[in-house]
This record gives C-alpha cells, structure tokens and sequence, in this order.
C-alpha cells in the first residue's frame, strides 16, 4: 500500500501547478494532438505519405532516433561525477538527469514506431512471441540496450525517491552495482545504434570504424548542452537549489566533446577528399552537391559553422563562464549537431544509392508534425516527472506519519 500511495502522491504533484504550468501542459498537448492526427494520416493511407522511397528508407523520424539516443546516453555525464566522484552539487540534480535520459529513450523508441510502416507488427519483436533474432540480429540488440536503460533509469530513481518520500535515506549499497551497470549501459545504448549504421558495407558514408567514437563525442557534446538549458529552467522556474558549479562542470565537458566531435568530422573530411573515389559520393554529395543536387548542402554547412561558432566561444574561459554566451553556445551546438547526425548523418548514405542513382529526400508537412508530436510528447513526460522529483527531493510531498507508523 505504501507504494501505491507513492505512485499516487506522485501523480497528484504532477498535475498541480500554477496557471503558468497548465497552459504549459495544454500546449504541450495540443501539439501532441496535433502529431497524433497526422500519424492517423500516414497509418491510413501509409508511409507514401512521407517522403521516404525505395531509395531513401530512412528519413526524419531515424535522424531523430539517431540524435535522440545520445541525448539520452549524456545522462551518464551527471551519473559518473554525482556517484562515481561523490561531487554531492550534482547528486542533487542527477535524478533529475535520469527523468531526461527516461524522455529522451520514450521519444528515440516513438520515432522508431513512427518509421514503421505497420507498427501492430512489432509484437515480431517480443521474445517468445516473435522472431527476436537475438544474438544474430544488430536491431534485436538495439531493442535489448533501449529497453534495458528505460528501465535502469526507472527502476534506480524510483528507489531513491521512495526511500525519500518515506523520510528514509536510500541504501547506497542496494543501487550502486545497478548505478554502475546503467553507467556502461549508457555507452552501450549509442555504441550499438552506431553499429546498426557502420555494419552496412554497401553504404560506405556510414561504413567506417570512426562512426561509433564519432556518436559518443557528439552526444556528449550535445546532451550537456540540453541539460544545462534544462536546469537553468528549473531554477529559475522553481524554488530547487542548482549550484552554478554543476553547470560549469557541463559546460567543460561539453567544450572538450565538441572539440573531439570536430576533430573526428576532420579526420573523415581528410581521409573522403585527399583521394576523392567512389566511395566519396556520398559526402561529396553532402558537402558540395552532386549531379546538380545538393539540398543538404545548406544544412551540412550551417551545422558546420554553428558548432565552430559554440566551440570558439566554449574555448574562451571568459566567455563560456558569461551566461547569455553560454547560452548561445548551448542552442548552437544542439541545433547543430541535430543537423550533423541527423539529416547530415542519415540520408547521405542513401545517396546515391549502390547502384549510382541519386533519389533526394525532403521530409513532407506529415513527418514535420508527427516529428513535432513526438517532441512535445517527451517535453510533457520530461515536465511530470520533474514535477514529481523537484516535489519530493524539496520534501514537499512525504509519506504521512500515520501511515509510516502503520507501515511498521
């Protein structure tokens, strides 16, 4: 029973708020409306709907999936200081970390769903009942790594936010080894979603070794740049206590994982174009366009000078510690690394195609709204568990004392 009060105390703290809160949760919902709509289109009339081809299999909803997995590995950047190094500044914001991770894997496995063109098939992915293909098949094992951090990163906040609401510290020695598996775990869950890309041989532009190292550079440069964003919010929106040093450690792990993610797209620029060959086309096609087609070419290169634009402004002390620039530096380095591994990920290893024809992809207004849906769909889950953990880790919402006395 007191688990249930928990779950139900929970769930009251989430919907209570302010004028403020609940026009943010129904334009939230209406955007979700809004997806969910357009999703109904493309279940109704399928995936012709999208401008996805035989030749372009994957578009939007993947960049998403691609970019969205990273975001939710960097949880592990507050995970490793707060538990690892004892840093008490960022125990006290980790589980709010861990609500982001949640957020992030719900949206990557959305976008998965939205790619399908019949998602009532997935049940082929549950064990027993379907075809799992494990341990032959790379997706099988994507699903395994997503579904096992969903659930670590449920499971561990859960424990310590129970232990708390019954005025109990939480047993440290009960949750660390699953703290350290979910640690591994975190790297594991972009590694093996770069090794669904880079283990396809016909498609050179995702074909290198580079590829997984790349990811993980780029998530940790783009995850703290959204969660120093996001805590800049709660703090500002709420009464919680953020220490500026928490921000400052973030920030300094994001400066250094910027300058490795674009001394990683050197190296793979240098080694496509000294010796330019075949198998260049694809990047050629990104970078400069290719047989009179070039509709990345804008998006490659804006990405490009928004992170060189972050990253200058990240290297000088002065001016990363200054907030409105590193703010901007923030903004910058998300948009442009969701444009990199993104769109600038994806689709150029479909063209041109093996067979040397070159099929563009632009997403349509359905993919564009569903994208949207999604989105808003993790801000909302994001905002209710925020909600609920801010509430209990103030000591807001605490287990009656009647009812802790009848519990014993």
């Amino acid at each position: 029973m007191n688990v249930v009060r928990f779950i139900f105390d929970g769930i009251r703290e989430m919907f209570r708020g302010p004028r403020i809160y609940w026009i943010w949760l129904a334009v939230l919902t209406a955007i979700i409306a809004f997806g969910a709509w357009n999703y109904s289109l493309q279940l109704a009339d399928g995936l012709v709907v999208t401008g996805m081809s035989d030749q372009v299999s994957w578009g939007f909803y993947i960049s998403n999936f691609a970019f969205l997995v990273g975001i939710a590995a960097a949880a592990v950047l507050l995970v490793i200081p707060a538990y690892i190094f004892d840093r008490k500044d960022i125990k006290e914001v980790v589980l709010v970390g861990e609500g982001m991770a949640v957020a992030a894997v719900t949206m990557a496995i959305l976008f998965v769903i939205a790619d399908l063109g019949r998602p009532d098939r997935l049940w082929h992915m549950i064990p027993v009942l379907g075809r799992f293909n494990f341990p032959v098949s790379l997706l099988a094992w994507d699903v395994l790594v997503l579904t096992v951090y969903l659930l670590l990163n449920l499971a561990i906040p859960f424990y310590v936010l129970y232990s708390r609401y019954r005025g109990k510290q939480p047993n440290f020695r009960a949750y660390f080894p699953f703290v350290v598996i979910a640690m591994f775990w975190a790297i594991s869950i972009h590694t093996v979603t770069a090794f669904l890309f880079s283990a396809n041989p016909a498609r050179p532009f995702w074909h290198t070794a580079l590829l997984g190292p790349r990811f993980i550079a780029s998530a940790f440069a783009s995850g703290p740049a959204l969660i120093i964003i996001t805590l800049q919010i709660v703090r500002k929106t709420t009464s919680y206590k953020i220490s500026q040093s928490v921000i400052d450690t973030l920030a300094l792990i994001m400066t250094t994982a910027l300058q490795i993610n674009l001394f990683f797209v050197g190296a793979e620029l240098f080694t496509d174009f000294y010796n330019e060959g075949a198998h260049a086309a694809s990047i050629h096609y990104l970078f400069f366009g290719l047989g009179g087609f070039s509709s990345l070419r804008t998006w490659i290169w804006l990405a490009l000078a928004l992170n060189l634009i972050a990253v200058t402004i990240l290297m000088i002390h002065p001016t990363r510690r200054h907030p409105v620039l590193l703010n901007v530096a923030c903004i910058l380095t998300f948009v442009g690394i969701w444009i990199e591994k993104g769109m600038g990920l994806v689709i150029p290893g479909f063209v041109p195609t093996p067979l040397g024809e070159i099929f563009e992809y632009v997403p349509t207004s359905v993919e564009l709204a569903v994208a949207a849906g999604i989105w808003a769909f993790g801000v909302l889950v994001f905002t209710l568990l925020a909600k609920a953990v801010i509430a209990i880790e103030m000591g807001k919402v605490r287990q009656r004392e009647s009812e802790s006395a009848l519990s014993f």
